[in-house]
């Protein structure tokens, strides 16, 4: 494939899943096991996870070291549950410092963790509950594809409640992966011309705009 040519629907081109060396893909991930952040203080990640949220702690792990790459870190390593079986993590490592300010606050903007309920109601009842817990609460967002508000938890992570408006939010492949190819094409236009490269995805970003179409 060249730069902006992408993977069919099936997410392989031609339909061959295939590596180099002619091993085959195994086929999709089923689900989200679990995503997994650093805590400073899991008791009251717990507190906030159970009692503001809802979710059951269903497991606790705690050992000397990192298992999968033997550092010498003790932690305490938390599990909450959502209603589909999934889980959020919390790592508590005291030998961790603070971590630095990022070096640009859309960092802690764009990442987030969103969870998904059913209708655009239940949004606006977790918007009055979250508030009636003294959780600061941005939203309702209508983001025209699916209705969200964002919050943070203890540690500061961004969450996000949402439910989808539009039944091809998530499958809108074609038009996806034109997305992708028309972005790549405007970076390697812009490095091949010497403009600025922040400039051209503005003004595509603005003219793509799905809140404006």
């Amino acid at each position: 494939m060249t730069r902006t040519e992408f993977s069919t629907a099936e997410g392989h081109p031609a339909g061959e899943g295939l590596a180099l060396g002619g091993a085959e893909r195994p086929g999709k991930p089923a689900m989200l096991s679990h995503v997994a952040y650093v805590t400073r203080d899991t008791a009251a990640t717990a507190d906030f996870y159970t009692r503001v949220l809802g979710m059951e702690l269903v497991n606790a792990v705690l050992d000397d070291a990192i298992p999968s790459t033997g550092e010498p870190v003790p932690y305490f390593h938390s599990f909450f549950r959502m209603a589909d079986g999934s889980t959020v993590a919390f790592f508590e490592a005291p030998e961790l410092p603070p971590l630095a300010a990022p070096p640009h606050p859309a960092y802690d903007t764009f990442q987030h963790l969103a969870m998904q309920v059913d209708s655009v109601e239940t949004v606006d009842r977790w918007c009055a509950w979250l508030r009636a817990n003294d959780v600061q609460v941005l939203g309702p967002v209508d983001h025209k594809i699916i209705y969200s508000i964002y919050f943070r938890d203890p540690s500061g992570i961004r969450l996000e409640i949402t439910t989808p408006t539009s039944p091809v939010w998530n499958d809108n492949a074609d038009q996806a992966r034109a997305s992708l190819a028309e972005w790549e094409d405007v970076k390697r236009r812009a490095s091949e011309e010497g403009t600025d490269l922040v400039t051209m995805v503005h003004d595509l970003a603005r003219e793509r705009s799905h809140r404006r179409s």
